[in-house]
């Protein structure tokens, strides 16, 4: 049964590739990362790695949804939420970024992580993704806890006692 649902979000990730073929064969034989086209199949949200991860944390309470696919980018500190294409969808926010149409995104095979890039939600292959109504809750929520610790995390360290 795993092995279905890794083939099937193999080929539903790869089909947004200009090459599928080569993209699944790199994914097993290469670097492990290949660039797929953002805007046909889905749109992804980025943002900073905080916000995402505590929205993500905020979209897991659910008991009946899942989260859509999720990708992390360690080194750039980005999480990434993939969610249906909206060419007229206006995504607002410090830090946020909307790839659509036209752009490029890198992105590991649904079943192992390849360098920075792995994947919080891979793929299940039936093409289900976030919400965006859904989405855009959590981060609002993520985005007002966020401004409540601010404050805390900005006071300074007192290394010697308490």
């Amino acid at each position: 049964m795993r092995s279905v649902m890794w083939k099937q979000a193999v080929e539903w990730l790869a089909a947004a590739a200009t090459d599928p073929q080569a993209c699944k064969r790199e994914w097993d034989h290469g670097a492990g990362t290949m660039l797929v086209e953002a805007g046909r199949y889905w749109d992804v949200l980025s943002v900073p790695d905080r916000l995402g991860l505590l929205a993500l944390d905020i979209l897991w309470r659910d008991p009946l949804s899942l989260p859509g696919p999720t990708l992390v980018d360690s080194a750039a500190r980005r999480v990434g939420f993939f969610l249906p294409p909206d060419p007229v969808s206006e995504w607002v926010g410090d830090g946020v970024r909307h790839v659509g149409r036209g752009s490029w995104i890198a992105v590991p095979p649904p079943y192992r992580p390849a360098g920075r890039l792995e994947w919080l939600v891979p793929p299940d292959g039936s093409g289900a993704l976030h919400p965006p109504g859904t989405l855009e809750a959590a981060l609002r929520e993520a985005t007002r806890t966020l401004a409540v610790l601010a404050p805390v995390s900005a006071e300074p360290v007192v290394r010697d006692g308490w």
